[in-house]
């Protein structure tokens, strides 16, 4: 059976929600018993978000093969609950590297290269390597930016050209568009949503589908008026009112009949009845009221949320299952280091500290740390976050603030973090970590363990430097646990503080791994204590 594919483009702004409704309806398939996979594809020449700046990109999402990825790979994974490859994203510097490399050899045997048809066609190789890669029966492809970026056009042309080449009953375009309300007139506009579907259209894609984003109700008249002027269905013109609840999404577009609809234009069957009972009662729990809870967040990019989105994600599973409201505080740790933000650390229950690179923010997250340790505070460190939680534990048992790591401080006396062994003759900074997912063996009676409950676990990772042996013995002895190490007992994967209710640092990312109806133990572990602490359950 030919595999069938989804597009989704974009028009009139950015961030208009492509990546969740792709996730949704991805969802909304493999609720009908098919098999499903999502790929983005992103128009920036980086070969991957991996070098780029938390600020210029959000969150780098990492997959189990390593793969540094779009953070919208984050919401595929965890509203499908599915496991994705390296595939399933593309940028426009892996398509280019690709085909100069190709030229490089010889390949095109002395012929011009142009972007149609040798960049196209890279394009729509790397599209169909989803499915023999993941075996799914339907694949749904978003395009990142908006129509008329210039950026776009070759990526836009390649899946313009796939209609052709899998023929029309395999495919299927979904554009989704934003609705202003002009504030004067107190009115929903249509007007960008036709320009955006007639600039789709010159390029040679007529959508199949319109999803009308807008912050506002939108009546059926909008609906119908958009149907008309952009010649797509009635019924195939979806509103999507933005809502409070992400993971209410599905549960919208399955009132809207938009999967029995693409399925019909694929020509499939549902396979089953949907089943969305867990589904609502999640939605459920998040609209009950329940007590509040304030976990302080420190990190270095906390001016844009999207760096954290995981984090974010998992904490909020986590607080459903523990049944908790968060309140989490975002505080710069540059801002700790001048004194200010302490009021919301001392009014927080649990303190986490996430990933990232650079020394600057460094020393206001390392007193964060040494508060939670001081006021047996839960604290939950995930990879930088572990690393600076033996930093500070380091300062206090060898006495010294010359303790450091020497991704800050190279001649430090005190290397207690230090570089990977084999990392160390790797001069480029692209895609040479330590990435994707690696074992972990935990330590009976560990505070890992308990939460885990298993002895084994797999967890992805990102990471150059890590824990300095030389300093295990030392550390043991004065009240630091190692709770998880790699098979062989040479990386330290959980360190613990032990005579603390909770104080557990991962070199992993947990986050990664956590899904709306199944939050991740370290997380629920993490939560559950500051709970605790603040008497709430």
């Amino acid at each position: 059976m030919a595999t069938k594919y989804i597009f989704f483009t974009g028009g009139v702004v950015s961030s208009v929600g492509k990546g969740v409704t792709a996730a949704a309806i991805g969802r909304l398939l493999k609720e009908r018993g098919f098999s499903v996979a999502v790929q983005k594809l992103d128009p920036y020449i980086n070969v991957d978000p991996g070098t780029m700046s938390p600020y210029q990109h959000g969150e780098v999402y990492v997959l189990d093969d390593g793969a540094e990825t779009d953070l919208d790979l984050g919401h595929y994974e965890r509203f499908i609950d599915i496991r994705l490859n390296r595939v399933c994203n593309i940028t426009t510097g892996q398509v280019y590297a690709e085909v100069i490399s190709k030229e490089r050899r010889g390949d095109y045997l002395g012929g011009t290269i142009q972007v149609i048809p040798h960049i196209t066609n890279e394009i729509k190789r790397r599209i169909a390597m989803v499915s023999r890669t993941t075996g799914a029966e339907i694949v749904l492809v978003e395009v990142g930016g908006t129509v008329g970026d210039i950026e776009s056009l070759p990526f836009l042309e390649a899946i313009r050209q796939l209609r052709s080449d899998l023929g029309r009953e395999n495919t299927f375009y979904v554009h989704l568009t934003w609705l202003p309300m002009i504030g004067a007139t107190e009115e929903l506009k249509t007007k960008p949503t036709q320009h955006s579907v007639r600039e789709l259209r010159s390029i040679g894609i007529s959508p199949d589908m319109i999803v009308a984003r807008s912050d506002h109700p939108v009546d059926d008249g909008i609906c119908e008026k958009i149907a008309l002027f952009c010649d797509v269905e009635a019924r195939a013109v979806v509103p999507m009112v933005t809502t409070p609840v992400l993971y209410q999404v599905p549960l919208l577009l399955e009132e809207a009949g938009v999967a029995d609809l693409i399925l019909h234009r694929l020509g499939f069957e549902p396979r089953q009845m949907p089943d969305w009972s867990a589904w609502k009662r999640l939605v459920e729990r998040t609209k009950q009221e329940k007590p509040k809870l304030t976990i302080s967040l420190v990190g270095k990019y906390v001016e844009l949320h999207d760096a954290y989105m995981s984090v974010r994600e998992a904490l909020r599973h986590a607080a459903l299952e523990v049944g908790v409201e968060l309140d989490i505080r975002w505080l710069h740790s540059v801002e700790l280091e001048k004194g200010k933000g302490w009021d919301d650390i001392r009014e927080s229950a649990g303190v986490i500290v996430p990933g990232g690179f650079g020394s600057r923010g460094i020393e206001g997250k390392i007193q964060a740390i040494r508060y939670a340790r001081n006021e047996k505070v839960p604290y939950l460190g995930l990879c930088l976050g572990m690393q600076l939680m033996v930093v500070e534990f380091g300062r206090w048992v060898l006495e010294s603030d010359d303790c450091n790591s020497t991704e800050f401080d190279r001649t430090t006396r005190y290397p207690v973090i230090d570089l990977m062994p084999e990392q160390v003759d790797i001069t480029d900074m692209g895609g040479t970590m330590r990435l994707g997912l690696y074992p972990c063996m935990l330590q009976e009676g560990s505070i890992a363990r308990k939460a885990y409950g298993v002895e084994k676990v797999d967890e992805r990772h990102r990471h150059r430097f890590e824990f300095n042996n030389a300093y295990r013995q030392r550390f043991s002895e004065r009240g630091m646990r190692f709770s998880g190490l790699s098979p062989d007992g040479r990386l330290v994967e959980i360190a613990e503080i032990a005579d603390h209710p909770f104080m557990v640092g991962t070199q992993f990312h947990p986050e990664f791994l956590s899904r709306p109806n199944r939050a991740h133990p370290l997380f629920v572990g993490f939560v559950r204590a500051a709970a605790q602490k603040a008497g709430v359950i």
